[in-house]
């Protein structure tokens, strides 16, 4: 394999490299790459984690943005081992590749995801989450405090109700500043994301998620009051929910519940004034 070309890391794509050996190896164990694993690295990057995942894999997809970090590894990797596919991960077809290189099964992703589109892509990783067996993501550290916190915790919010709908979340490792290039303003952190069997599916997902985002527009507001014009006081005491409560206090399957209701009510998604 060649030796990939000197790159300079480019601010608007997020770019901090990964470069601590000990790290990659924790990373990798946490992975537990099997040879024939339909496996999509997203943002490899210097291939910190690519070329190790490579020794334990068959063939590596791999979707990157970044065109010159596409041809370094277009020339360092042979193209039957790893596939790259040049594009941007907030709009990109997982489905689609799923059904392409796992028909009839699931495909696990992994990577070091942009800080700076964690949260988007987040989001648009979850609409794929029926056709993921597991993730493996380098985040922001309190990104995935977030996306890990327990109801009636500072922490737990929008991201953390959407998310934890769809997947059952850890947090694995802590990742310094130091083990990048160059070393971001924050720590990081390293979390496993399955997705989980609905205990209770949304009847309308879009739905469901415009009544979150709304509960949670002005968190130290009541959940009346963050929903007036959506919920009233009869459709709370319906499902016997606090509406007095803080949006933070309130778990995902009552959310779920909540949404199930209006929607059923008026067989439309709730609308915020």
């Amino acid at each position: 394999m060649a030796a990939m070309k000197q790159h300079i890391p480019r601010k608007r794509f997020g770019q901090n490299f990964l470069q601590d050996q000990g790290v990659i190896n924790d990373i990798v164990s946490c992975i537990h790459p099997q040879q024939d694993d339909a496996m999509v690295e997203i943002g490899p990057g210097l291939a910190a984690l690519t070329e190790p995942l490579l020794k334990k894999l068959r063939m590596l997809h791999a979707v990157e943005i970044d065109r010159d970090i596409v041809a370094n590894l277009s020339g360092r990797f042979p193209a039957e081992r790893l596939v790259i596919h040049n594009a941007d991960a907030l709009k990109y077809d997982f489905g689609a590749l799923a059904q392409e290189i796992a028909p009839g099964g699931q495909i696990r992703l992994v990577g070091n995801l942009p800080y700076n589109i964690s949260t988007p892509l987040l989001f648009h990783l979850a609409s794929f989450a029926p056709q993921v067996n597991d993730c493996h993501f380098m985040l922001q550290n309190e990104v995935v405090l977030r996306m890990v916190a327990e109801p009636s915790n500072a922490d737990y919010g929008r991201l953390s109700v959407m998310l934890q709908y769809h997947f059952h979340m850890e947090k694995l490792l802590d990742v310094p500043p130091d083990a990048f290039f160059p070393p971001p303003k924050v720590d990081s952190a390293i979390v496993r994301m399955i997705p989980r069997p609905f205990e209770l599916r949304a009847t309308d997902p879009a739905g469901l998620e415009k009544l979150v985002a709304q509960a949670f527009a002005q968190r130290r507001k009541t959940l009346r009051n963050n929903l007036k014009g959506i919920a009233s006081d009869a459709d709370f005491a319906a499902l016997d929910i606090d509406a007095t409560m803080r949006p933070e206090n309130l778990a995902v399957r009552d959310y779920v519940r909540l949404a199930n209701h209006l929607h059923a009510l008026v067989g439309t998604t709730p609308q915020s004034d």
